[in-house]
């Protein structure tokens, strides 16, 4: 056994074992132990195409129609976000169906204004999600034929879904106003993470909402640590990552319908017939997607929403599945990536692909104790830089830019001063070190000083938090390089360390074979995940970190961005080899320093922002919201690519192939998870 653990085909094997068995188990739970039929659903509208996860539990037909809820994600997610919802709900016998937004996963509008692409498809997604539900068979009415539908959404798809509630009732009154039969198609709304902030853009205000209700159920799941949103105060200087009470605010007791003392949990009738309730559990914004509690709420106010229509079930609101359907993609996510390592073992014995492996990167490292101060002081500023502006790289802050500006022109203009000084002492030994620490200097100074000029939302980069994600990479890259010549300069140059040692000083064979197993291994990897995506509707994902299917759009996309993120992915292949992988930081040192440079920085930051939050009650960056969520998602990625870096690189000895696939892989998680906008005019 031990002479076993040791061959890639050991590894092999374990990996799709895992993706197996964890696809199995998910799709057990995903169908409720296949007591719920699961389709991917796609219908054309006047807007474009909407496309879904369809949960019918056994039992619903024409013949037997159901209760139906559309449910679904927010801004950068995909229909897989509403599991939890989906999961409990269908096996309580309701009809989901687990929507994509529009420019979300795979639905897409027709046509979309570059100038106006946010407010382009939101206000209609869950609308004509409705529209479609409505007429199917197994959806039940009441005898006059109103819908016995909810709709729900999180963050964005709450917006959805109360713009849609209220496009339900201006149908109502304008036939009830043209004599013609009238009827309600939603019968409930419950929206969770989001507040009326960017429906009162469109003229929906919390009192224009409350009114379109009318009769209906209508309940709001307010986190009190919620990131955006139930603090109308603290949103007006963009001061939102908060502590929030929103059933104390003017809103939040307008919604209730303003009764004494309001409390949470509590639904309270209105003068319509109506119910309303606010739910607020101890919660982050994207926390609500993977919390039993909140998937507790939803499903007591299903039940009270629907009352006499609700499917009799002897589930309580804490028999709970969802969560072994994620822990099973969780062991499918985690053989997905060991696929790679095992893959590329056993590719570099493949004769056609010799050349992938070269020769041993072997070096000493900082031998002396002044040298190894210096190696702890660039590896501290490796991790913290990228960390400190990580507020200004996402959001292309000018403060933070401008710090960063004039700290590359100084370098630019101290190394050109250098190079000269060395020319003219005809000492050009050191010129070449000199000459990169001026060249990437005056690369970063470019790229701080015109950032708003680049990676700006457009047909080719149309995704625009993935824009945000490859500036602050390219922006990392020029620190990156700065830090490498600097090194070189002052540390490894002295100390004999040739470039060879810096695994990309290799030939064009060796480049060449690498990008061909890298893409092979890719391509293994994705096509099982297709194979699982098209037999089970199951993917690879644990929160807010997603291998899913993509689409030719996604693809397309992705190619305009993976010259960019391989920028970043060689460079910090680069910084990892010469200084994570000599004889002074051997096996798992070398990995721990690896990780304290790629995201040592970015957890410090992220647990500074959350615990004061949570300690005081404000956040250490409250007006960061939006980037401290999705820095989670980030850290799984950096995490995940810095693994298969040091992999690759003791097993290629190059930085190429680890690159190549990191930039395939990582480039179309982003792309794939986001908001895309797909025809933007």
């Amino acid at each position: 056994m031990g002479k076993n653990v040791k061959k890639p085909q050991f590894w092999l094997a374990i990996s799709l074992v895992l993706m197996i068995l964890g696809t199995v188990f998910a799709n057990l739970f995903n169908t409720s132990f296949y007591s719920v039929k699961t389709s991917e659903i796609s219908f054309k509208t006047d807007k474009g195409v909407l496309n879904g996860l369809l949960y019918m539990p056994q039992g619903a037909s024409a013949a037997t129609p159901r209760p139906a809820i559309v449910t679904t994600h927010g801004y950068l997610n995909a229909k897989e976000m509403q599991d939890a919802p989906a999961i409990e709900m269908s096996r309580r016998g309701y009809v989901v169906l687990a929507l994509d937004c529009y420019e979300h996963g795979d639905s897409y509008l027709s046509k979309n204004d570059i100038n106006n692409a946010w407010f382009g498809y939101w206000p209609a997604s869950v609308w004509d999600a409705v529209q479609y539900m409505y007429k199917q068979p197994y959806v039940l009415k009441d005898e006059k034929g109103n819908g016995i539908l909810a709709v729900s959404g999180h963050s964005m798809g709450g917006f959805s879904s109360t713009m849609a509630a209220f496009f339900d009732e201006q149908q109502y009154q304008q036939s009830v106003k043209d004599a013609k039969p009238a009827v309600r198609k939603i019968s409930a709304v419950l929206t969770a993470g989001s507040d009326f902030l960017y429906t009162g853009y469109l003229g929906v205000t919390e009192a224009v909402a409350s009114k379109a209700l009318a009769n209906r159920t209508a309940g709001k799941i307010a986190a009190r640590y919620d990131e955006f949103f139930f603090n109308a105060a603290n949103a007006k200087p963009g001061q939102t990552v908060v502590r929030k009470d929103y059933v104390s605010t003017v809103d939040g007791k307008a919604f209730l319908g303003n009764p004494e003392n309001p409390q949470a949990g509590v639904f309270y009738p209105t003068p319509e017939e109506g119910k309303r309730i606010i739910y607020q559990p101890s919660e982050m914004h994207a926390w609500n997607h993977f919390s039993t509690v909140t998937t507790g709420y939803q499903i007591q106010f299903y039940n009270t929403a629907f009352g006499k229509y609700a499917p009799a079930t002897s589930l309580g609101p804490r028999n709970q599945i969802w969560l072994l359907k994620e822990i099973s993609e969780l062991a499918g996510l985690i053989g997905f990536f060991m696929l790679f390592i095992a893959l590329v073992q056993i590719l570099v014995k493949r004769p056609a692909l010799k050349d992938v492996q070269t020769a041993a990167l072997e070096f000493d490292g900082p031998t002396t104790l002044a040298k190894k101060i210096a190696f702890w002081v660039l590896a501290a500023v490796s991790a913290a830089i990228p960390a400190i502006y990580y507020p200004a790289f996402m959001g292309k802050l000018p403060a933070g830019l401008a710090q960063i500006k004039y700290v590359a022109l100084a370098l630019t203009v101290l190394a050109s001063i250098a190079v000269i000084v060395q020319l003219a002492r005809k000492k050009a030994d050191t010129v070449p070190s000199l000459l990169a620490v001026t060249a990437s200097s005056f690369i970063t100074f470019g790229l701080t000083a015109g950032a708003n000029s680049i990676f700006n939302l457009s047909p080719i980069f149309n995704e625009p938090q993935t824009n945000a994600m490859i500036y602050w990479a390219v922006a990392v890259t020029g620190i990156v390089a700065i830090l490498l010549s600097i090194a070189h300069l002052f540390i490894n140059g002295p100390a004999k360390v040739d470039l060879t040692k810096y695994g990309f000083v290799v030939g064009w064979r060796t480049v060449l074979q690498s990008f061909v197993t890298a893409v092979a291994i890719a391509a293994a990897g994705y096509l099982i995940l297709f194979v699982v995506d098209a037999l089970f509707q199951t993917d690879f994902r644990f929160w807010l970190f997603a291998v899913r299917a993509f689409n030719i759009n996604h693809f397309l996309t992705a190619l305009g961005y993976m010259p960019f993120f391989f920028l970043y992915f060689f460079a910090n292949g680069i910084a990892l080899q010469i200084n994570t992988n000599s004889k002074f930081l051997q096996g798992r040192k070398g990995y721990l320093v690896a990780f304290l440079m790629n995201i040592g920085g970015l957890v410090l930051w992220q647990l500074i922002q959350y615990g004061k939050l949570f300690a005081t009650g404000v956040a250490a960056f409250p007006t960061v919201n939006l980037n401290s969520i999705t820095l989670y998602g980030t850290l799984a990625i950096l995490f995940t690519s810095t693994l298969l870096t040091k992999k690759f690189l003791e097993k290629t000895n190059n930085v190429y192939t680890g690159a190549f696939l990191n930039t395939i892989v990582v480039t179309l998680i982003a792309i794939s998870t986001s908001t895309m906008y797909i025809h933007l005019q």
